[in-house]
């Protein structure tokens, strides 16, 4: 393995159904509104030619400061138990959301395999590894709260609606 590149899994468990989460989590082009510690910027950027897909053009961050510049595009979708993209830019990889259902709650996985291209992070991954995943994490975590979060604020307004 090179030291730029990474394995970062990542797992929640969360109240709620298999649906509403996939719902959520499979919408790239809406985690700046519900994950705004973390993405800070979206905007679609062009149809992916080997996938057919929407490819994002992505500004993210972490608690370090730096801020990251990428692309994501779905790669494949098998609702609502996964949804896979692949990434290029500052990161360069693949990664796969993971779901299900467990009685009441959803077991979410996220399975990032991710090249960091970023020069900075590229160059100093040899020195700055545990650091760097512990910024991947510390954004997972922002993502876990933002989750539970939007999923509170959409049953609230079904309550309202009905």
């Amino acid at each position: 393995m090179r030291t730029n590149e990474y394995y970062l899994p990542t797992e929640w468990r969360v109240k709620g159904s298999i649906r509403e989460i996939y719902e959520i989590c499979s919408d790239f082009y809406d985690y700046q509104r519900w994950w705004p510690e973390v993405y800070l910027n979206i905007r679609k950027e062009r149809i992916d030619e080997e996938t057919g897909n929407q490819v994002y053009a992505l500004l993210t961050r972490g608690k370090l400061p730096y801020k990251l510049r990428w692309n994501s595009c779905k790669t494949s979708e098998d609702a609502p138990r996964s949804v896979s993209l692949k990434a290029s830019g500052d990161l360069a990889g693949r990664g796969t959301w993971s779901f299900e259902q467990d009685g009441e709650y959803v077991k979410i996985r996220f399975d990032w395999y991710v090249n960091a291209e970023k020069p900075v992070l590229k160059y100093l991954s040899w020195l700055m590894k545990p650091i760097f995943r512990s910024n991947h994490y510390w954004a997972m975590g922002k993502g876990l709260d933002s989750l539970e979060r939007e999923l509170e604020r959409r049953r609230a307004a079904a309550l309202n609606q009905g």
